[in-house]
């Protein structure tokens, strides 16, 4: 293929290759010849022009394939549009020639067809340099276009459509004779040509004024002469052609009008000619046979489908101002369209005429107008709606019956109203919050028209308007309630009258239906009353026989209805319901007989209809409440189900006894039965299994119905992915819903509301608006065969045979017409049945089963119907599958093999094809694998049948499910698979689609079994690529969006595997091209492979989008494209506006979501200019509220960004620059999102939250954009999401306010300090929550709301009091309103809404609480400022400062305490209720809690579960803060909340006494706390377990609670334990601290409980004091019992904490062999800190226990806290002491020092321990190379504790006393200073121990050492402070030597000190040049001199008199000194007293 990519084609490389690959290899450098002439030079270009032209219109002649030939054209044309153009009119008469000619040879065709296109390319490309030639070359291509077949017609026009387009307004003269010569062409044999027809004259009518004036009617009917017959490709074309024209007429282009003066056409005429096609049609009625089948009406429905297309066209085509202006003119007539007589002559007919109108009405209004314009559409709608209804009434009420005619308009009025009605409640459902001013408004008065229809006398027209009303309250959920209690009202009031009951029973039901929509649902008494209701319509239907009928059906409505409601609300009513339904049916086998005997017809219908009814009922409580559906309910409908299947056999005979008009109630009892037992178990009713498969065979093999009535369950039985051969791909069109109504199956898309009321109701099926059940007749059969494929399963081999057998029968019985409709039934029953057998994986059957069933699916392989084609061979697939043996799959195989060796007709070809595909679907490529091979060869032989197309598609189709289900196995067959896809691509006429559909699946699945190989570069491989890349390029330029969409999938594959072959620079701007498709294929496939891209390259697509848009401007071909500055990213937003579809809007989310991620964070200004612009569009109510707010912002740097809003608000004044919609709520909320997560993606980096250094940063970097410096921005969209109309809007403003106010809260304001960035934005922030405070707005607002306010309050922004209480304020509402309890206010919602709000509030000021109390906590421990102006607080606010006073926030809670603290402790007892395990159920309150009542337990318990943890924490602050609320007055509890009646407000005997009320409280918190720890859920955050934490540990600070536990040790026990788990579970570092603060907490409690327990022992035993028994864990024994130990449990605890953290401390892992040993490390920060609080619980351990006890985990505890010692002992640069350290030295004095070593009964076991933990921290100290960074000082520490706290148990233990004097040797001589000085201070202290017996030894082998070092300093002088700081010390502990030496050896003490002082001392000459050091030595020794000399006077004498040097030496010293300065020595005199304290103080005193 490289050889291809040359300027000029290589030609001895063409020579070289085989015939078959040169094609492709022309075809490739065509390809590159395209790429590069646009960007070669031109002077290289003009070199070798002549050479190009002669290759290229050599190739002309080489008959090239459809996508050479347009690829060819348009080089050439490229060519000479660059190049020279001297012999371009040679090459076009070359090229006329080629057409000219007579020769008609198919292998001539090609060649004609490839200059045909050149001529096309050339007059599009250069148009009229060409001048004058083209009436030669026109007329030329028309003569041709005579004779032409249909591949040539269908070129030629498009080669016309392209001279005309690059002709414009020259070809004038031409114009009318094309338009001739197409015009016949409109109604081809065709389609393809059809549509170049179509697109033809579409280019034809930009030029030809004649076209839309005189012509204009003409045009028009042909356009509806073409729609007859038509395909989907057509209609779209010719819709396109017609609503193009049509629109012209009406407003004319500006050029042609200025050249002709032209009549215009009105509206009313063009509406007029429209209407004629709707309802007219064509005038030759040729039917085709799909109208046959379907009876066809007058109108043939494929005009009728084509018109509406074409309607929404000519709509789309005059813009959304046109229709905002005309919209009552438009709306008035397409009514009209639906109350014509001819447009409703059958009912079906009218079905699909109200369809197609809905169609245009929801395709203009809902796209095309914004949110205000809907709104003035909707008023138009409602004065429609009361129009009719108004001569409705007139009609009704005319009692004299002089109005005649009125009747029929009644009929007619049904259809206008239910189009109306239905479009109304599809505008408010997707206004949804917005629509509220058109129900608001009482102009329009939308509610009282809509409800006056409910009196309608048609159903259907009442059923539009309960819809309807259904939609405003999924919209409005506020208005849910109201519509509910009016209805029942009215239906109690007007109960006289039938239409009342009925239409009002439809609202209720549907408000029902509606509620599960609504997240805050209904209050519970409206289930009641609806209950009510209902029964009283049953009871009452049998005493007025005019009403009976519609009472019996209203009170089954509406308790199927009620069910819909849900298990909470239904589970009350249950048994009334089922008597209810038991009474309906006769009790036994007599009753039904007895039955049958008497009663009319009348009776006969009203029963049938009533156990209809209640079937119907039963089906929505199966549905809608499976969890009550226990054994005992299944049995008992089991009763009145049976009744029910009896009673069918009966009906037959009381039909023909009473009239076939019982017929249709009937039908409705079975179909709600077989709907019922289709969701029951198959095993309740076997027994009938026999009676029901007999019915329901005979239901869908037409036995008793004269109609061919067929189901319309095939589609969806059959597999998805052959929709291409059965066409039911147009379901994933813009236009499926009207589409549906050509499909060939009976009744298809006819769906509507009154074919099954009940469906009002049921919830909607995805994807659809409204919901459409199918005409009767058609619904009982589709619920027939879903019943028979759900019993089949489960019948007897025996029965399985005789029903295949049947179905053989039936089908050979059944002639023509007829025969068609039993078979395709038949199929769709056993495909079911099929389906069903595979999900239960149970088999088919013996032999005999298998071969009837083999039977009747290969004879449908060869039937001529493509769909039965399709439906046999899923079967054959399925029976394999379910079969599943060798075989059998081998027998069905070889039988599809046989005949397609033989076969020559299309029929059976395609059929076996088929076969050899759904088998190897169903089986997989493992069970098919043997058969592989000769599938292929052969569906490769067919697949190259040139002479059948269908064929072709079939075999490929096959082909590619081989490919898809092979896998690997097909990796053998890639290349000839390959080389043929591409072989089809470039010879197969573009005009059949299908076959090319197929080529893309093929294409896709062969890419998908290479897959990751497709990266290699071995030359198989390359050449598999570069054929996959050809085959896409192909694809690609195909004019078919379908396979475009086929190629974007391709090409999306190869990214996935081989992501550097794709050129993104070519793919992405395709893509964006596409997204403006008409085809939604084809957006779906470009949104969904963008998604991809972005996910990986999000950068380079929007790089790529971006040069798009820069070409755009010069390029014409992409006029369409929309994208701005705002790149690919503001177009996918936009099109969030327009489209609907879910999937594709899906993708778009996610598109936009990974760009984001991956570029927000870089281009910050980018994206919130995006949200915000998406949010600025918002209705003008909350662009108002923007700039009123802005007035606050008087700063100076805001002014700029003023102007900026201002701008926004006017956005929507210049109209004309944007003609699309405003963003809708949807996309605003999106865009809030959106919001969101970009201030979370910067979280990472902390510039983006510090705005002195962005301001740095962006001085440095311009292009640097940090967040921080949008926050004006921030606060502007949140404040504009959260004041919007649209509910979801406001939550998702008021969740980004949250996120902005946590993320903001701290970031400092650099040009005022001490204040934080955000205070400037208080008044944004009061006046974005003040709305959602008001009375009218729905909690999960306020809730949200309450939460931001809690956020604000505590996030310590505001330190004003009063500018806090803006906010404050609304808080304190709220909690008002939380204490006017239960039932006060009139409720709209559910009680569990009311739950919700009540539970934020609380929550929102428990937080606030708990903010306030830190703030008071931290201002106490802080030392107190002076005031400075006197006492007064007056003043306090004048100081400017601000400073928060220390208990600022806490008097904004304080007066709202006492209600506070009752309704927290209210709401955690309600809490700790619900936590209860089910089995306790019976233990709850029957009336509900203090904030919810019983029916509403379950949704409660979710608001409880996200609200409880900070209330948790807010109480056991108030309690530990008031002393377990002594204060308060006795435990009262307020009247509202009381649940028993009000407990007297004076104390009675009754009231609890303190300490009761303590226990109550501790065992609500410890109870709640304890179950929440023992398993925190997952998804609970973190939050949650460290509020609960604080709330332990702040409970346990007060003395009360402590009291409590240290009582009840088991549930302290119990506590640690849960603390246990948690730390298994729970990772993070504060989660583990908070633990072991309550662990400590918990141990002091048990501490001060035995203190009090051993002083009242004291007390008593104050005479006998030697017995002391022993109190304490372990008691005499010693004995900890797991479980009931505190001890242990804290132990457990505490040691999992350290080997959490120092592994090492594990004995385990240290004797395993796999262990190295580790250094030790420094511990984290948080990690060290953890450990140091663990060790000091440890050592507090001991003292919990008995003496024995103790003797118990001592060792234990020593080991750990020795091996912490030497864990942590690491030195620091800083030579600070570690907090772990201290800790442990700390944990081994208290140990040591503990009064245990005074119990004579445990002396030798202590003696022991303390040795042998002074011997492992010796062992630790031991120096060696493995840890040379060991701490020595640390170890030395731990020896001198040991040392001076047990000297007793250490004095004379000789090993222990070597060991610690060579510590102390080695650290004497240590390198390090620090060391050597730390020793001597410890020396110090070991020297001056009162015991002699333990110094002395000390003293006599360490003091030489010492004196030797410093002696040794005379010669090295110290160099550093540290070094002297060594000396000073040692010093000192000579001087305490010498004072503490006996008098008669003092003088050979002296004689070592003063010599050593007097060597330090130096020369006077060379003082002044010493270092500084070195002096500060000789200051320190010659005032130590002048000290001594006076403390020993005598000896001093001896000592000096003995050395004369010593005495010079001295004395030249004390004059130097002297004579330095007098003044100076006074003042060093002053202070001779050198601190006798060490100068390195430890951080704790040790000693």
């Amino acid at each position: 293929m490289e050889l291809a990519h040359s300027l000029l084609l290589n030609e001895d490389a063409l020579a070289q290759i085989t015939e078959a690959k040169r094609p492709v290899f022309i075809f490739e450098w065509l390809r590159f010849l395209d790429k590069v002439l646009v960007a070669a030079n031109k002077v290289d270009v003009k070199e070798k022009q002549k050479k190009l032209v002669e290759q290229l219109t050599g190739l002309i002649s080489s008959a090239p394939g459809p996508p050479t030939r347009k690829l060819l054209a348009k080089n050439l044309a490229t060519l000479y549009s660059i190049g020279d153009t001297f012999t371009v009119f040679q090459t076009l008469d070359k090229c006329n020639d080629i057409i000219k000619s007579k020769d008609d040879t198919p292998a001539y065709l090609p060649t004609k067809l490839a200059a045909v296109a050149c001529v096309g390319a050339f007059y599009e490309k250069m148009g009229r340099m060409l001048g004058s030639s083209f009436p030669d070359t026109i007329n030329n291509l028309l003569k041709a276009l005579k004779s032409a077949e249909s591949q040539g017609r269908g070129e030629i026009l498009l080669s016309l459509q392209k001279v005309l387009c690059g002709l414009g307004g020259a070809a004038a003269s031409c114009h009318r004779d094309i338009y001739k010569n197409a015009r016949s062409l409109l109604t081809d044999r065709s389609m393809a040509v059809r549509c170049a027809v179509a697109k033809c004259l579409l280019e034809l009518q930009n030029e030809a004024v004649f076209m839309w004036t005189t012509e204009l009617e003409n045009v028009a009917t042909l356009c509806f002469k073409a729609l007859e017959g038509s395909n989907y490709g057509v209609r779209v074309a010719v819709a396109k052609l017609l609503g193009t024209v049509m629109a012209t007429a009406l407003m004319p282009k500006q050029a042609a009008v200025m050249r002709q003066n032209v009549k215009r056409a009105t509206l009313e005429e063009v509406l007029e000619l429209m209407a004629t096609g709707f309802l007219r049609g064509g005038s030759g009625f040729l039917k085709s046979g799909g109208e046959m089948l379907k009876g066809g009406g007058s109108v043939s429905r494929e005009v009728r489908v084509g018109v509406t297309q074409a309607y929404v066209v000519f709509v789309t085509t005059l813009g959304g101002q046109w229709l905002e202006r005309n919209f009552a003119t438009f709306l008035s007539h397409v009514l009209d369209l639906v109350s014509h007589p001819r447009a409703t002559q059958t009912h079906v007919e009218a079905v699909y005429s109200r369809r197609c109108v809905s169609f245009m009405l929801r395709a203009t209004l809902g796209g095309l107008l914004g949110e205000k314009a809907q709104i003035a559409a909707g008023k138009e709608l409602c004065q429609a709606i009361s129009k009719q209804m108004r001569a409705v009434e007139a009609v009704v009420n005319d009692i004299s019956g002089e109005n005649k005619a009125g009747a029929a308009d009644v009929s007619a009025s049904q259809h206008v109203m239910v189009c109306a009605l239905k479009e109304l409640g599809s505008l408010v459902q997707s206004l949804s919050a917005t629509a509220s001013p058109l129900i608001q408004e009482p102009s329009i008065g939308l509610l009282e028209t809509v409800t006056s229809v409910l009196l309608h006398p048609s159903m259907a027209a009442r059923l539009a308007a309960a819809w309807c009303l259904r939609c405003v309250a999924v919209a409005l959920p506020y208005q849910l309630t109201p519509l509910l209690d009016r209805c029942a009202e009215r239906i109690n009031n007007l109960k006289s009258s039938p239409e009342a009951v009925s239409g009002y029973s439809f609202a209720m039901a549907a408000l029902l239906g509606g509620v599960h929509q609504c997240p805050l649902g209904i209050p519970h008494s409206k289930g009641k009353l609806v209950v009510s209701i209902a029964e009283d319509l049953l009871r009452t239907a049998a005493q007025n026989s005019r009403l009976s009928l519609q009472r019996t059906q209203a009170g089954w409505l509406l308790l199927g209805a009620l069910m819909t409601l849900g298990p909470s609300l239904v589970r009350y009513h249950l048994p009334k319901m089922l008597l209810l339904w038991r009474n309906v049916f006769p009790r036994s086998q007599k009753e039904l007989e007895a039955e049958k005997a008497r009663g009319d017809s009348f009776t006969w219908q009203v029963t049938l209809e009533g156990r209809a009814g209640a079937l119907c009922a039963m089906r929505s409580f199966v549905a809608h409440c499976p969890e009550l559906l226990t054994e005992d309910v299944i049995r008992r409908l089991m009763t009145p189900i049976e009744c029910a299947m009896t009673m069918m056999s009966h009906v037959p005979a009381i039909i023909k006894v009473h009239g076939a008009h019982l017929k249709a109630s009937a039908a409705m009892v079975r179909l709600r039965l077989y709907d019922i037992l289709a969701l029951l178990p198959p095993k309740t009713y076997e027994g009938s299994f026999n009676a029901l498969l007999r019915e329901l065979v005979a239901e869908f093999t037409l036995t008793d119905n004269s109609a061919n009535t067929t189901t319309s369950l095939l589609r969806s039985l059959c597999h998805y992915d052959d929709s291409v051969l059965m066409g039911s791909w147009l379901q994933e069109t813009d236009h499926k819903c009207i589409e549906d109504q050509l499909q060939p199956n009976s009744a298809s898309g006819s769906g509507a509301l009154e074919h099954d009321p009940s469906s009002i109701y049921l919830r909607i099926p995805v994807g659809e608006a409204i919901p459409g059940p199918l005409p009767l007749g058609v619904s009982v059969i589709d619920a027939s065969v879903a019943l028979f494929g759900v019993v089949f399963p489960h019948v007897s081999f025996k029965h399985r045979l005789q029903m295949l057998d049947h179905f053989a029968e039936c089908i050979k019985q059944a002639k023509g017409v007829r025969q068609q409709a039993v078979q395709l039934n038949i199929f769709t029953a056993v495909l079911s049945a099929l389906k069903g057998l595979a999900e239960n994986k149970s088999t088919l059957g013996p032999e005999e089963v298998r071969k009837s069933a083999l039977a009747l699916v290969m004879g449908a392989l060869d039937n001529p119907n493509p769909i039965l084609r399709c439906a046999a061979g899923e079967a054959l697939g399925r029976m394999a599958q379910v079969v599943g043996e060798a075989t059998f799959i081998a027998r069905m195989a070889q039988t599809s093999f046989d005949k397609l060796k033989s076969a020559r007709d299309v029929v059976s070809r395609t059929g076996h094809s088929l076969a050899l595909g759904c088998l190897h679907r169903y089986v997989g490529g493992i069970g098919s694998g043997q058969h592989l091979k000769t599938s292929v060869s052969i569906l490769l032989a067919l697949a190259q049948d040139g002479s059948s197309h269908e064929v072709q598609t079939w075999a490929l189709h096959s082909l590619a499910l081989i490919v898809d289900s092979s896998g690997p196995m097909y990796r053998g067959y890639v290349e000839p698979t390959l080389s043929l896809v591409l072989t089809l691509l470039l010879t197969v006429p573009p005009s059949h689609t299908e076959v090319h559909q197929c080529l893309g699946r093929c294409l896709g699945a062969l890419i998908t079994t290479v897959g990751p190989e497709l990266q290699g570069n071995g030359a198989t491989i390359s050449t598999i690529r570069s054929s996959c890349l050809v085959g896409c390029a192909i694809m690609q330029d195909h004019s078919d969006s379908l396979v475009q969409a086929a190629a974007i999938s391709c090409l999306q594959q190869l990214h996935m595997f081989a992501p550097r072959h794709v050129n993104l620079s070519s793919l992405v701007p395709c893509l964006c091209v596409h997204l403006c498709s008409s085809h939604l294929l084809l957006r779906r496939a470009a949104v969904a492979c963008l998604r991809q891209l972005a996910q990986r390259e999000a950068a380079e697509v929007c790089e790529y989008a971006m040069s798009l848009a820069k070409r755009a401007g010069d390029n014409t071909t992409i006029k369409h494209l929309n994208i701005t500055e705002t790149g690919l990213e503001g177009v996918l937003f936009g099109m969030l506006d327009r489209e609907t579809d879910r999937k594709l809007c899906s993708d778009i989310h996610d598109t936009l979501g990974h760009m984001l991620s991956s570029l927000a964070v870089e281009k910050l200004s980018h994206w919130l200019k995006l949200c915000k612009d998406v949010l600025a569009a918002t209705t003008d109510v909350g662009g108002a509220v923007v700039i009123e707010v802005e007035k606050d912002e008087e700063d100076s740097e805001k002014k700029d960004e003023m102007d900026d809003d201002t701008m926004f608000t006017g956005l929507g004044e210049d109209d004309k620059s944007k003609p699309s919609v405003a963003p809708r709520w949807v996309t605003r909320v999106f865009a809030a999102d959106c919001l969101c997560r970009i201030i979370l993606l910067c979280e990472n980096d902390k510039a983006h939250f510090d705005l002195a250094a962005a301001r740095s940063a962006q001085a440095k970097n311009p292009k640097g954009d940090p967040l921080v410096l949008h926050l004006s921005d921030l606060i502007r969209m949140a404040f504009m999401a959260a004041t919007d109309h649209s509910n979801q809007l406001r939550m998702a403003g008021l969740q980004a306010l949250e996120d902005i106010i946590k993320k903001f809260a701290s970031v400092p304001e650099p040009e005022f300090p001490g204040h934080v960035i955000l205070e400037q934005y208080q008044a944004n922030v009061g006046a974005a929550l003040r709305p959602a405070f008001s009375p009218d707005t729905p909690s999960d607002i306020t809730a949200k709301a309450c939460q931001v306010c809690s956020t604000w309050i505590g996030s310590g922004v505001v330190s004003d009091l009063n500018d806090l209480r803006r906010v404050h304020n609304l808080l304190v509402s709220s909690l008002d309103k939380v204490q006017a309890g239960k039932g006060s206010s009139s409720q709209l919602y559910s009680e569990s809404a009311t739950t919700m709000e009540k539970l934020a509030v609380l929550k929102a000021w428990a937080e606030v609480y708990v903010v306030a109390m830190k703030i008071k906590k931290d201002a106490e421990s802080k030392p107190a400022k002076p005031v400075r102006n006197g006492d007064d607080d007056e003043d306090e606010d004048d100081l400017g400062a601000n400073v928060l006073p220390p208990d600022s926030l806490i008097t904004l809670v304080q007066p709202e305490l006492p209600s506070l603290s009752r309704l927290w402790l209210a709401m955690l007892r309600d809490y700790a209720l619900l936590t209860l395990p089910a089995e306790f159920s019976s233990q709850l309150p029957p009336d509900g809690g203090a904030f919810y009542t019983p029916e509403t337990i379950d949704t409660a318990r979710i608001h409880y579960r996200s609200s409880w943890a900070p209330v948790l924490h807010a109480v056991a602050l108030w309690l530990s803060s008031t002393g377990f609320g002594a204060g308060e007055e006795k435990e009262e509890v307020p009247s509202s909340l009381s649940r028993a009646p009000a407990i007297p407000q004076a104390p009675s005997p009754t009231t609890k006494t303190f300490e009761e009320s303590v226990k109550d409280r501790m065992h609500l918190m410890l109870g709640v706390s304890i179950e929440f720890l023992c398993f925190p859920r997952p998804e609970e955050p973190m939050e949650h377990v460290m509020s609960c934490l604080q709330a332990l540990f702040t409970l346990l600070e007060s003395p009360s609670a402590k009291i409590h536990i240290a009582e009840d040790q088991l549930l302290a026990v119990e506590l640690l334990n849960v603390l246990h788990r948690l730390l298994l579970t729970r990772d993070p570092p504060a989660v583990q601290l908070q633990v072991t603060a309550v662990v400590q907490e918990t141990i002091r409690a048990a501490q001060n409980h035995l203190q009090r327990q051993k002083a009242s022992k004291g007390k008593e035993e104050e005479s006998e004091k030697d017995s002391q028994p022993s109190l304490g864990e372990g008691g005499d024994t010693g004995e900890l019992v797991p479980g009931k130990s505190l001890v242990f449990a804290a132990m457990e605890l505490l040691v999992f904490v350290l080997v959490r953290h120092l592994p090492q401390l594990n004995a385990r892992v240290k004797e395993s062999p796999s262990h190295v040993p580790l250094r030790p490390q420094r511990l984290p920060e948080e990690s060290a800190r953890l450990v140091a609080n663990t060790v000091s619980i440890l050592a507090e351990l001991p003292s919990l226990c008995s003496p024995a006890g103790s003797m118990t985990i001592l060792p234990t505890v020593l080991f750990l806290i020795t091996g912490v010692l030497r864990e942590a002992a690491v030195k620091t640069a800083d030579n600070s002491v570690p907090v772990t350290v201290s800790a442990a030295l700390q944990g081994i004095k208290t140990i040591i020092t503990s009064p245990l070593a005074r119990v004579e009964s445990m002396q030798t076991q202590w003696t022991g321990l303390v040795r042998s933990s002074l011997a492992s921290v010796l062992e630790h100290s031991q120096p060696d190379e493995s840890r040379p960074d060991m701490d020595e000082v640390s170890m030395l520490t731990a020896i001198t504790l040991f040392l001076l706290s047990a000297s007793n148990e250490l004095v004379g233990v000789t090993v222990l006393q070597k060991g610690c004097m060579d510590r102390f040797r080695n650290a004497l001589n240590s390198s390090d200073p620090w060391v050597q000085a730390r020793c001597y201070q410890l020396l110090l202290s070991v020297f001056q121990h009162s015991s002699r017996a333990l110094s002395t030894p000390y003293i006599h082998a360490l003091a030489p050492v010492m004196v030797e070092k410093l002696k040794a300093v005379e010669r090295s002088r110290p160099g550093t402070a540290a070094e002297l700081q060594a000396v000073q010390e040692g010093i000192r502990v000579l001087e305490s030597l010498v004072g503490m030496g006996e008098e008669q050896n003092r003088v050979q003490l002296l004689a070592l000190l003063v010599p050593t002082l007097v060597s330090y001392l130096l020369d006077e000459n060379a003082i002044s040049s010493a270092p500084q050091v070195s002096r500060a030595l000789h200051d320190f020794a010659l005032q130590n001199l002048m000290r001594i000399g006076p403390l020993y006077p005598a000896a001093f004498k001896i000592v000096i008199g003995a050395a004369p040097e010593l005495k010079i030496r001295l004395e030249s010293a004390i004059r130097a000194n002297q004579a330095s300065s007098r003044a100076k020595a006074a003042a060093r005199l002053a202070q001779p007293t050198v601190q006798a304290a060490p100068t390195i103080k430890l951080k704790t005193s040790f000693f």
